[in-house]
């Protein structure tokens, strides 16, 4: 049984752990491969991770490190970014192919313990929204008191419908008074008639997927359930360095490197038909903060403020004679006529337009443009670099236009291309360009032009944003065709 829960909290620390791989499919066409949406801002001013970075701040009594976010290499430099923007020190373990939650945790608890200390782990999915921060840090403060005891804590959401896209968990034996109780079981991904019944019960939560545990109480229980996960970050861990504010491990063993979820790895083992002999114990927190995982876009409707008909409508949009309908546009007007339960949304180079009962099938859309090699299922026009970002503006047979953005300080690798020859003509601040042997200076209204295989670089010296128009002319202009001789940023 677990010790007395109502300790000091004031010498724990508690390290705030950001797992960010996921891939949001089912928010296609705002949610990339390459730009998921925990990148996005869908609820507010904050993206979706920048959120969940907040999510813990000022909470007295309790000593809390600087936050720890996992993630893919692809979005490495975005993701720094985005802590940059929002005043966030905190590290950043590079993940060199997705894996699953549970080898993103061990990474975390691996770092975690590479201090010394064995802090407990506040793990949350980059990608989910709460409504109130407030009741969630109580919560935590809740949990953290059972975890520091050697409990494996994770939170449960009263269900208040019988939702078939959350898995559950069933309630055991009371812990405490605050509501907390053993984990009886996991039940996977319901149908319908059997979510009824769970609701109907009244001893079932939908699994937030949310966590709090010591870092050696996860490894160890990860020793006793899947020891070759363990084995393989492990090496992979070994094998790291620090590169410039990211923390990188061995590609060659994290590849070798099964994948799984935490629920499948260790949670499911903790009780039940499945239970594991050692394991510590499991104990689910009610949660009541305003939860949601954002995880398709009739969730997101369901969150966001409505019209009186119902209606959520964000950007250039006009609504007739419509009603419970979500509709999104990033930049052309959207006009929506008559209609009920609808989904839109507007991007530059995608629209989708489903019904909100079948929006768990967008997925199914996002298979189909990566069996067909078309490029909106991973990159939206815009794309993000760590000087900036471009936005493929237009294009057709051997031609191409860009508009790039360079910050302040940012400049790309020294590069050459095989396949094309580009025109650069500056609009807004100043440029410094190397081409071949020579250095010097473009503004506004300033142009120059960079032949088929010669050196070159792009520099932004000044102290305002450089903005200009490339115009790419040849046989191949694919992002594949560079060759990089220096880069300021390790590519």
């Amino acid at each position: 049984m677990l010790a007395d829960i109502r300790g000091d909290t004031q010498t724990m620390l508690i390290q705030p752990v950001v797992l960010s791989g996921g891939s949001g499919t089912r928010l296609w066409p705002l949610s990339r491969e390459k730009y998921p949406k925990q990148l996005l801002s869908l609820t507010g001013e904050d993206s979706l991770l920048q959120a969940t970075l907040r999510r813990f701040e000022g909470v007295a009594g309790i000593d809390s490190a600087p936050p720890m976010v996992v993630c893919n290499e692809e979005y490495r430099f975005v993701v720094a970014e985005q802590l940059r923007l929002i005043g966030k020190q905190g590290s950043i373990v590079l993940e060199p192919v997705g894996r699953n939650t549970a080898p993103a945790l061990t990474l975390a608890a691996l770092a975690a313990q590479s201090g010394g200390g064995d802090p407990v782990l506040l793990v949350m999915p980059a990608d989910h929204v709460v409504a109130q921060p407030a009741v969630f840090q109580e919560s935590v403060c809740h949990a953290a008191r059972l975890a520091q005891d050697g409990a494996i804590v994770t939170f449960g959401i009263t269900p208040d419908r019988p939702e078939t896209g959350y898995g559950y968990i069933q309630t055991g034996a009371s812990v405490d008074e605050g509501g907390a109780c053993f984990i009886a079981r996991f039940v996977e991904k319901p149908d319908l008639r059997t979510a009824e019944g769970y609701v109907q019960a009244g001893d079932y939560f939908w699994n937030s997927g949310l966590f709090v545990l010591r870092a050696s109480v996860w490894l160890k229980a990860l020793a006793l359930c899947r020891p070759d996960i363990l084995t393989a970050c492990a090496a992979a861990w070994k094998n790291g360095e620090s590169d410039l504010s990211f923390l990188r491990v061995g590609a060659e063993a994290f590849a070798a490197c099964p994948g799984d979820s935490i629920d499948y790895a260790v949670m499911e083992r903790l009780a039940g038909a499945q239970a594991v002999a050692g394991l510590p114990p499991g104990v689910v927190v009610p949660l009541s903060a305003g939860w949601s995982d954002v995880g398709s876009w009739d969730a997101l409707w369901q969150i966001l403020p409505k019209d009186g008909d119902g209606n959520v409508a964000q950007g250039p949009t006009l609504m007739q004679d419509s009603s419970n309908t979500l509709a999104l546009s990033s930049g052309r007007l959207l006009a929506c006529v008559g209609l009920q339960g609808m989904v839109v949304v507007e991007t530059p180079d995608a629209v989708l337009v489903v019904d909100q009962r079948h929006t768990q099938s967008v997925k199914k859309i996002v298979d189909r443009l990566k069996r067909d090699g078309r490029s909106e299922g991973l990159l939206h026009r815009k794309v993000y670099r760590p000087w900036g970002w471009y936005d493929g503006v237009d294009g057709g047979e051997r031609f191409q236009v860009k508009r790039i953005m360079v910050k302040p300080g940012g400049k790309l690798s020294l590069q050459m291309h095989h396949h094309r020859a580009e025109h650069w003509i500056v609009v807004r601040g100043t440029a410094r360009v190397t081409k071949g042997d020579e250095v010097f200076l473009l503004s506004e209204n300033q142009s120059t032009y960079i032949p088929l295989g010669v050196t070159h670089r792009l520099e932004n010296p000044g102290q305002v944003e450089l903005e200009m128009i490339e115009v790419q002319s040849g046989s191949y202009l694919g992002e594949d065709d560079i060759v990089r001789f220096e880069d300021l940023y390790g590519r």
